[in-house]
Parts: C-alpha cells; structure tokens; sequence
C-alpha cells in the first residue's frame, strides 16, 4: 500500500498524513521559528520533499473535499510561482500581468 494512503479517513478519502499536511498549511504560522524548521520537527522529511507531498495532496479531489478555500488558495500560490518561473526563465520576454 502506498504510503499516502495508509490510515485513510473515509470521510474524506484522505490519508492522515495527507490531512496532517492541510492541517499544517493552514496553521504553520502559529508555529514557533522557521517553517522549514517546523516541517522538518513534525513531517521528518526535508523541505523539498515536504512541497512534492503538498503539491501531490492539493491535486486531489479528496483535498479539495477536506478544505476546498484551502486548497484553492495553495493551487492560485503554486500557480503564480510556476508563471513567475516561466517568465523570469531566459526564453520569455513577456512580463507577469498580475
């Protein structure tokens, strides 16, 4: 069984970890210190593989089902990330209308 999908709620069709995250993502500033210090102290991944679960978990129905403001908030913040990258990338001219 993948590992996302041990302890699933079936209420919501998430995994407890993938719930822990959303949880996370909504409170993280009430965490003392850096949020990459807090990830590492509760999830005991890394940065980078904390934002390859988060972006894996707010792609899923069952998310949007778990807190649909939430996610869509994380998505239009992923989505404005991706369009600065392409238009600071050397290949673009145009410039971010936002």
């Amino acid at each position: 069984m993948p590992e996302n999908e041990a302890a699933s709620c079936p209420a919501t069709g998430l995994s407890e970890r993938d719930s822990e995250i959303l949880d996370f993502e909504r409170e993280w500033t009430r965490h003392v210190g850096a949020k990459e210090e807090a990830i590492s102290s509760q999830f005991h991944v890394s940065s980078a593989r904390y934002y390859q679960m988060l972006n894996a978990v707010i792609d899923s129905p069952a998310a949007v089902r778990y807190d649909p403001m939430l996610v869509s908030r994380l998505r239009r913040s992923r989505d404005n990330r991706m369009r600065t990258r392409s238009v600071r990338s050397p290949h673009h001219d145009e410039e971010l209308t936002d």
